[in-house]
């Protein structure tokens, strides 16, 4: 097996580990030990490709972040030139964050309270950084495709989609917050302001 192969499986058995531990246990309480024997990865093989549960966490993060992307541009690829087909891998994406359930919410929050650590802290900077990026991608996708107005600000729109959805994730992770607002309510409030009908 070829180095990288090996590395990316590899990558892919902690993150898929973790994600199951973080469901059952809560992040708090996941420990490496935990992970290890969950795995079956000895600790040398773990921190031959991370240095912390923390790091792993973080790759947990930015792997859905990254497959939301993904399917949204295969959406574009497959000559899907309407709003709605790509519209409705994001919407996926958001009615998610509304679950308390979510394991990336779990993550998300459990990483906002050691923002003190400067690994963590610019971990963080990255993953918002990227939900920006990304978030202004797709609006400018849109625009350049003739679905969404060029008259949208795309920088400013993605920046606010983005602190409306973490604001969904925080509250998701709250314990029995009341909800007026449902993930489908921001995902349809976000689609009205890109495609005003």
């Amino acid at each position: 097996m070829k180095q990288e192969q090996r590395r990316r499986q590899t990558i892919r058995l902690l993150i898929e580990t973790t994600r199951d531990l973080v469901l059952e246990k809560g992040c708090p309480s996941v420990t490496m030990q935990d992970i290890m024997n969950r795995s079956g990865l000895s600790k040398g093989a773990i921190f031959h490709y991370v240095k912390s549960k923390d790091e792993i966490f973080v790759r947990l993060l930015d792997e859905r972040l990254e497959e939301t992307n993904a399917r949204f541009m295969q959406e574009i690829e497959q000559g899907r030139r309407t709003f709605e087909e790509p519209m409705k891998v994001i919407r996926e994406s958001i009615v998610a964050y509304g679950q308390a359930h979510d394991v990336t919410n779990k993550v998300l929050t459990y990483l906002l309270g050691k923002e003190d650590d400067p690994v963590v802290a610019a971990a963080l900077k990255r993953y918002y950084e990227r939900s920006v990026a990304l978030s202004r991608t797709w609006i400018e996708t849109g625009q350049r495709h003739g679905r969404i107005p060029v008259a949208v600000d795309a920088e400013t729109t993605a920046e606010l989609f983005v602190l409306l959805t973490f604001g969904l994730r925080v509250r998701a992770s709250i314990p029995d917050a009341k909800a007026v607002l449902s993930g489908d309510d921001l995902a349809s409030f976000i689609a009205d302001k890109l495609n005003p009908r």
